[in-house]
């Protein structure tokens, strides 16, 4: 990218990236309300089934068997049971927990990968990322506030989502140029799948009306388009000017759980998700300062 169209290239991968965050709103506002009603492995199931067969669909007349060849197949699995399990323990957690809730904590996903780093990839954080990892835990805690009697024991199944979302995010680093994205998204979506079958004889409701339905396909669709829309935002603009723009999704979360579910964060999450989103950023900052490529500092995209 050169001359004047960078501005507009960016600006686009800027709109892609954060409709991608608008979907998985969409997503995670659908799996909430079918908690209602139905088990968690068969919300799963619906959420890994619409995506598999919409990139059957997408992808196969496209590209036809070279969809499956992978460099890495052992990585690309990996990857995809850290994302399945991301998926799991937050579609628990969204029983349980507000919207606003379950996104607050998902932000404190960066922190881990600058963490996990260190001992995984071998990558080296200084002191003063050390200290923005530290204040971010500090605002997970003042949304959990574990020992003031306010701790839902849901806020685990956030946690564990962090994470698993964190491995994820990990592993998708050390696959990325091994393989195009239409083979990551449809191992994805595969892996899943199969993990989430099985399960369905045990927890099974019978799915009726046309709304539920709707939303089990909203779901699918929301998943295989956003992570799609996040590779071709990736495309257009470096992943540090997109970085930022993962956070306003607490305000879609927020908005959406107040308008469908009647839920109003309190002031001890929103203090929470601003001291996490705070550090998340100083990251975000260093890295540029410091001239290195990016290192995932962005929410990693888990449903």
């Amino acid at each position: 990218m050169s001359g004047a169209s960078e501005p507009n290239e960016r600006l686009r991968a800027i709109l892609l990236f954060s409709l991608a965050f608008v979907l998985f709103t969409f997503l995670d506002a659908a799996a909430k309300w079918l908690a209602r009603d139905y088990a968690t492995p068969q919300i799963v199931w619906a959420r890994y089934a619409g995506h598999f067969l919409l990139a059957i669909l997408w992808f196969l007349p496209r590209h036809g068997g070279a969809v499956w060849r992978s460099a890495n197949v052992r990585l690309q699995v990996l990857r995809s049971l850290f994302l399945f399990a991301a998926t799991a323990s937050n579609f628990f957690a969204l029983r349980y927990l507000q919207l606003a809730e379950t996104s607050a904590i998902a932000f404190s996903v960066p922190l881990l990968v600058a963490a996990l780093s260190v001992p995984l990839l071998g990558e080296h954080v200084g002191l003063r990322r050390w200290g923005a990892i530290v204040v971010g835990f500090i605002g997970v805690l003042i949304i959990a506030r574990p020992g003031a009697g306010a701790m839902h024991w849901a806020v685990s199944f956030s946690f564990a989502m962090a994470g698993f979302a964190a491995l994820y995010q990990i592993t998708t680093r050390k696959l990325a140029g091994q393989d195009p994205p239409q083979t990551t998204l449809i191992y994805s979506a595969l892996v899943g799948t199969v993990l989430a079958t099985p399960l369905l004889p045990f927890v099974w409701s019978p799915v009726v009306g046309w709304l539920p339905w709707a939303l089990m396909a909203l779901m699918g669709v929301c998943g295989c388009v956003g992570h799609y829309l996040l590779i071709v935002a990736h495309r257009h603009a470096p992943a540090p000017i997109l970085a930022p723009f993962v956070y306003p999704q607490i305000l879609y979360m927020t908005l959406s759980g107040w308008l469908i579910f009647g839920n109003v964060p309190d002031r001890w999450v929103l203090v929470g998700a601003a001291v996490v989103i705070a550090s998340g950023l100083f990251l975000w900052y260093r890295e540029l300062v410091l001239g290195k490529r990016y290192r995932g500092t962005g929410v990693p995209p888990v449903r």
